[in-house]
């Protein structure tokens, strides 16, 4: 299984005694998904909300931390992943589906990811 979380991210350089141009920069940046089940996979469920960053601030930090330079701006693209990483998604939230306040697994997906999914030939 193969999937990732990907991400608009914008961040702007401010180097200490150099001036640049262009000071913002524009990239796409990818967080791997954990398998459904495992630690961290309901990353979707608790950063994301209709297919947007549900806390950009708290989202910035983590994407700061993770590029090592100051970013000013994220928004959520896409979950990429193959079909079964898919699969296993929709059984792990069929699961425990109250977990997600909702009443289908289409249901609990759409309200997390809006139309975000993009599944990935194998």
């Amino acid at each position: 299984m193969d999937a990732a979380y990907v991400f608009g991210v914008a961040f702007r350089l401010d180097p200490d005694g150099a001036a640049v141009d262009p000071e913002r920069f524009e990239t796409t940046m990818e967080l791997p998904a954990a398998d459904p089940g495992e630690a961290g996979w309901l990353f979707f469920r608790d950063r994301l909300w209709r297919g947007e960053v549900g806390d950009e601030a708290s989202f910035r930090r983590l994407a700061s931390e993770r590029l090592g330079v100051e970013v000013v701006a994220a928004s959520f693209s896409e979950l990429r992943a193959d079909e079964a990483y898919v699969d296993a998604l929709r059984s792990a939230i069929a699961a425990d589906l109250a977990r997600f306040n909702a009443d289908s697994v289409d249901e609990a997906l759409h309200k997390y990811l809006g139309s975000s999914i993009h599944v990935r030939e194998e």
